[in-house]
């Protein structure tokens, strides 16, 4: 054939050559491309996006403005240089903003110049979100726009996932022996760890699985709370564990004690309350070593690690396909696997194979590849190099613990991943260095610009275009970065237990290194007010906001009401809305409390049926009751030990509520419910109650009856029984509904010269026909988009009791129901809508929160 003599091109091309070769060819090209674009070899700006091109008036304006900027600022130069000799030229802000965010320090955040503190990701949300200075950080708020896209995000919630930076959540380490840290956590938790002595309590303390809880000053629970806490203990290396395999395959651990007493403990807090929360722990401690003369540490790990919250039906999708773990084998592994048995073989085991084995609240510790490196959701650079070389890819042995012994798994002998995750200790296997050991230093990951260099000489090699001989990368820069780095998995989910995502603890420094892959596999970022939609539409309380007993929710709605009369300051007076109160006026409720107008009468009257109502020591003068403002003065009971307490100080275990864990089968709700006989049924009115003078309050779920949309701050009233017949019967159903008159919108609440607001009692006698009592206010609103909307808001006990008792009695068997008929009336409208609520506590404990 003709082709037979040819030669084939070479496989490698020297670039140098090839154009010294060709280079009046080359040069001719150039000259003829330069003279048909006039030597201008920019982009056309008709092909550039986001110009404005067409706009030929606002491009000229905006080309002669930027001519002249230039020429000052190069006359403003010249002078400055001129002064100093040239020397000393101010960079221009953004550009030492910039550089000073792209530095990756192993510890610690970088600040502006009123030292508020600056996230990780700080430059990426600055780019989308609309950012806040809230709680000592710049944190984004939400998408640019008016607060609105609920619907999308639920859906997205629904189907996709999400991802927050919730790297202002702070932990706190303490150390010592556990039987003091014990101790401490009795003092301050609720749940007291103390108390039950269960499987779960045992899988919490040997650090299986974390647990929730809330954070009260020294003498819990009847102390003020502080704030809804995250704990989780370091598992124990030396434990005895015997796992018991039940009929069904689950795995359940029973626990001996530990042989080392010292043990570490992690206690996670909001950034609202991480000032008082850790003077409450190092309180706590210096009390302990008091008493016991012993030494505890008390430690603030600010600045050393992060959290991103993965959320979402496919965020374990996301995970499969960003994280890596991998293997740790130690060369005494390694022997041992030498001299094993032919058909054992050494297998590579997975965390992040199934979901299902992976029970609620669980924790798995893991060291896992850089995932900037990862191609293709598969494998890293090293990963394809040791394949090549037939060498597994493992974790060097450097800065490994020594008493951590590895294991090997076999195809014969492979265990579940909830046999693995339940032995204390066990998942060391799946751990290069840990992560409670970050304060001793943890390597950051490799610079973007290393990676890119290598990506750029892995594509030169592909194409036979890279040099051969040239080296890598320098031993300093092995030294001092890592390509491995030890996380945390903590599997989230909701008080019904289903699973709502997963938290991913990690050094501060890798943040960047795990967020841009994420986002870039299909997970949408939210900021904090995305975030409260989702916790409202999972049925959870959201911090600070649902938690009116806090000291951060003062702080946090202040700094909103502060905003809102700056808003409202700077709209002409014609059209400024009705102002409302921040945060709502609790103390409110204590004149319903006092008073009782459950039922219909004259409001105005205290007749001696009124005056033996819940306080028999009531008299007409507790009508001019004055408030103490908005605060709130009382405590909310989130266990069912709290509830039971309150009950029995006042003595009123004979009211209609039922707490979850402390209810049997012949004193539950459906079972009193489901019989005729009701508790007191005998009795007109609650009696016998002796009241210490502070408000118990309950959270409850509001769902409307049949309409209505229930706003953050809406005032929940008490309702007539001929309220609930005209709401609920559709022969006398009104028109409307019942409403007060828009006179009376103004004057319900009216704030005093001092910033105080007060219930004003109506004086006309048709006011007096449609006014109703508040027992309670809503926190979160309706989030539009909800396939089932609810409110969240807190009402006081006794009060719930009588509504539900004074309900039951008038109504027949088959018209009861277990949630309790309420009004609901937002503070800007007229309109009073029905609706049901159900007390949280009779459910579950109330301890959780997102």
């Amino acid at each position: 054939m003709a082709t037979r003599g040819m030669k084939w091109p070479p496989e490698t091309i020297n670039v140098q050559k090839f154009a010294e070769s060709r280079a009046s060819e080359l040069e001719s090209l150039h000259s003829i491309v330069a003279n048909r674009l006039g030597n201008d070899f920019r982009s056309r700006r008709s092909k550039r996006r986001r110009t404005t091109s067409f706009a030929y008036k606002a491009a000229k304006k905006r080309c002669i403005r930027r001519v002249s900027l230039d020429r000052s600022d190069n006359a403003n130069k010249s002078s400055s240089n001129k002064d100093d000799g040239g020397e000393n030229a101010r960079i221009p802000r953004r550009i030492r903003r910039r550089a000073q965010l792209r530095i990756n320090p192993e510890k610690g955040f970088s600040t502006s110049g009123d030292g508020t503190k600056w996230l990780r990701t700080h430059v990426w949300h600055a780019k989308r979100f609309t950012m806040t200075k809230l709680w000592g950080f710049h944190l984004p708020l939400g998408l640019h726009g008016r607060g609105r896209g609920s619907r999308a995000l639920l859906k997205w919630f629904r189907h996709n996932v999400l991802i927050h930076d919730a790297s202002y959540h702070v932990a706190v380490q303490l150390e010592g022996p556990e039987d003091s840290l014990l101790s401490i956590l009795g003092m301050v938790l609720v749940p007291s760890p103390l108390v039950h002595i269960d499987d779960i309590s045992h899988s919490v303390k040997s650090g299986v699985i974390y647990n929730n809880a809330m954070l009260h000053h020294v003498g819990a629970p009847v102390s003020k709370p502080v704030a809804p806490v995250i704990y989780m203990w370091r598992p124990c290396q030396n434990t005895d564990t015997e796992v018991a395999h039940d009929s069904e395959g689950c795995n359940k651990p029973e626990i001996t004690e530990c042989y080392s007493s010292f043990r570490q403990l992690w206690v996670w807090i909001h950034a609202s309350a991480f000032r008082e929360g850790y003077g409450v722990l190092k309180f706590a401690c210096q009390k302990e070593m008091d008493e016991r003369g012993i030494l505890i540490n008390c430690i603030s790990l600010e600045g050393e690690l992060a959290r991103l919250e993965v959320m979402g039906l496919k965020a374990f999708q996301l995970l499969q396909k960003t994280l890596n773990p991998v293997t740790q084998i130690s060369e005494n592994s390694r022997h041992s696997v030498s001299k094993a048995d032919d058909n054992t073989k050494v297998k590579r085991f997975s965390v992040l194979e199934n979901e299902e084995h992976v029970s609620s609240n669980a924790v798995l510790s893991l060291t896992v590849m850089d995932p900037r490196t990862l191609r293709n959701g598969k494998k890293t650079a090293d990963a394809l190099e040791s394949e090549s070389t037939g060498v597994e890819a493992v974790i060097p042995r450097d800065g490994i613990d020594e008493q951590c012994a590895s294991e090997e798994i076999s195809h014969k002998d492979n265990k579940s991943l909830s046999l693995l995750c339940s032995e204390p200790g066990g998942d060391r296997v799946l751990s290069g260095r840990d992560l409670w050991d970050a304060r001793s230093g943890i390597s950051p990951p490799v610079e973007e610009s290393i990676l890119c260099k290598e990506k750029h000489d892995l594509q030169k090699n592909f194409f036979c275009l890279g040099d051969p001989t040239s080296g890598t990368l320098n031993a300093s820069t092995d030294v001092q970065c890592s390509r491995y780095c030890p996380i945390l998995l903590l599997k989230n989910k909701n008080q019904k237990g289903l699973d709502i995502g997963w938290s991913i603890i990690l050094p501060l420094s890798w943040v960047r290194a795990f967020w841009i892959p994420l986002v870039s596999n299909g997970a949408h970022a939210i900021g904090l007010r995305e975030k409260h939609w989702i916790a409202c539409d999972v049925g959870l309380p959201y911090f600070p906001s649902d938690f009116p007993d806090c000291d951060a929710y003062s702080c946090f709605k202040a700094t909103e009401a502060a905003a809102s009369n700056l808003q409202v300051e700077l709209r002409p007076p014609a059209i400024r809305p009705l102002k409302v109160p921040i945060p709502p006026p609790w103390d409110s409720i204590r004149i319903t409390l006092n008073r009782g107008f459950i039922k219909e009468g004259d409001p105005q009257v205290c007749t001696e049926h009124d005056s033996d109502s819940l306080l028999p020591n009531s008299e007409c003068a507790d009508c001019n009751v004055k408030l103490r403002g908005n605060l709130l003065d009382g405590f909310v009971a989130r266990t069912s030990c709290m509830l039971t307490d309150f009950l029995n100080e006042i003595q009123g275990n004979h009211l209609l509520l039922f707490p979850n864990k402390i209810a049997d089968r012949n004193t539950s709700i459906l079972k009193v419910v489901k019989s005729g006989d009701v508790p007191g049924q005998s009795q007109n009115r609650i009696t016998n109650i002796i009241y210490n003078g502070k408000l118990c309050l309950l959270r409850v779920t509001l769902h409307a009856y049949s309409r209505g949309c229930f706003e953050e701050g809406a005032v929940v009233c008490a309702p007539f029984l001929t309220d609930i017949s005209s709401s609920t019967s559709r022969s006398e159903n009104i028109e409307g509904g019942l409403q007060i008159p828009q006179s009376a919108v103004t004057s319900y609440f009216k704030e005093q010269s001092s910033g105080k607001w007060e219930l004003q009692i109506p004086e006309d006698d048709n006011d007096n026909i449609s006014h109703r009592w508040p027992i309670g206010f809503v926190t979160t609103g309706f989030v539009r988009g909800s396939k089932k909307p609810v409110a969240e808001a807190f009402c006081e006990a006794v009060l719930l009791a009588q509504l539900r008792q004074v309900q039951w009695n008038e109504m027949s068997v088959k018209r009861r129901r277990k949630e309790i008929y309420v009004l609901v009336r937002n503070l800007r409208s007229s309109a009073y809508r029905l609706a049901l609520a159900t007390i949280v506590l009779e459910q579950h404990e109330d301890v959780e929160y997102l």
